[in-house]
């Protein structure tokens, strides 16, 4: 029953410092504190889509659903603050469910010290869908955005690319202490995160800001899952294939300046690798430096939700 689900989160929550009024009310109360920008996003998770929830523990579902919202605020190199987890339940089996979703997902709240202010439940004969809503805070330096990028800035990346499908996909790392981190110590001008592919999101990125992208792919980090998975397939879709267009591997693009770009690379701040794989130009479009130094047309690849 939803109320018997109520009564379990109000007992599991944790106090949070910033929640002022938690689940059982008709909306939670979030404090700001000092007051100023909020960053808001949401992400929708379905069975069949997502996951397939007769292969995988729910468990890693409901970690996955909160951590492809955390990766968004990453890119946007803010703070967690608060979320609200709305659940649509099949009937049968729904409470063990919303337990086990919860139980994956509030040890990842935790570590990034994020308040569940509460939610919706509903129950319904069709699939698991579960959609959660996130409330960030940026810091001093302000969001950053997806449209800041100029032509000459480099292209860095953090972690590796493709693959995701063998696992990785549930169990990935969002990079938002990278992002603040590097944020706070140097000056970026644009960022996104990696959720539909490599390619496709830096053509995203490069669209947004009025420019174009260069990538040399020599420079691509490519997973070992990448190479795994074409091993698997032998298909004809190459390693490097897969770590340009598979998505969901939810490391950061980001457009810095040349000279602070090697400041970066020089130090490499963070726990994960930065690497530069190209350059924005000024001329609109994707482009690849391919093995012989040719410079020709890369046509973005990626997922694409279709729909009439």
């Amino acid at each position: 029953m939803e109320s018997d689900f109520v009564a379990y989160l109000r007992d599991r929550l944790d106090s949070h410092p910033q929640l002022r009024l938690g689940p059982g009310d008709d909306a939670a109360v979030l404090q700001l504190d000092p007051p100023g920008e909020c960053v808001l996003t949401v992400d929708m998770l379905t069975d069949g889509v997502d996951f397939l929830l007769d292969r995988v523990d729910p468990r890693r579902v409901g970690r996955k659903a909160l951590a492809v919202n955390l990766s968004d605020l990453a890119a946007m190199a803010s703070r967690p603050l608060g979320a609200v987890v709305a659940l649509a339940l099949p009937r049968q089996g729904g409470m063990d469910l919303a337990v086990a979703l919860y139980e994956g997902l509030l040890p990842l709240a935790e570590q990034h010290h994020l308040a569940i202010a509460g939610g919706d439940t509903n129950s319904w004969d069709g699939p698991l869908v579960l959609s959660i809503t996130l409330v960030g805070q940026p810091t001093g330096r302000g969001p950053l955005r997806r449209d800041g990028a100029r032509p000459g800035d480099r292209i860095l990346v953090t972690g590796q690319f493709g693959g995701s499908i063998l696992g990785r996909h549930f169990d990935f790392p969002p990079r938002v202490d990278e992002a603040i981190t590097l944020h706070d110590r140097y000056e970026l001008h644009a960022g996104i995160d990696v959720s539909d592919g490599l390619s496709l999101d830096l053509s995203r990125l490069a669209t947004e800001s009025g420019c174009g992208a260069v990538i040399q792919l020599s420079s691509v980090p490519v997973a070992d899952d990448a190479h795994r998975l074409a091993d698997q397939r032998a298909d004809g879709v190459s390693a490097l294939d897969h770590a340009l267009g598979d998505g969901e591997d939810f490391e950061l693009v980001l457009a810095v300046a040349p000279e602070e770009a090697k400041r970066i690379l020089a130090c490499q701040p963070l726990d994960v690798e930065i690497t530069d794989v190209g350059q924005f130009v000024a001329e609109p479009g994707l482009w690849q430096i391919d093995a012989d130094g040719q410079t020709k047309p890369l046509a973005p690849r990626g997922y694409l939700h279709e729909f009439d």
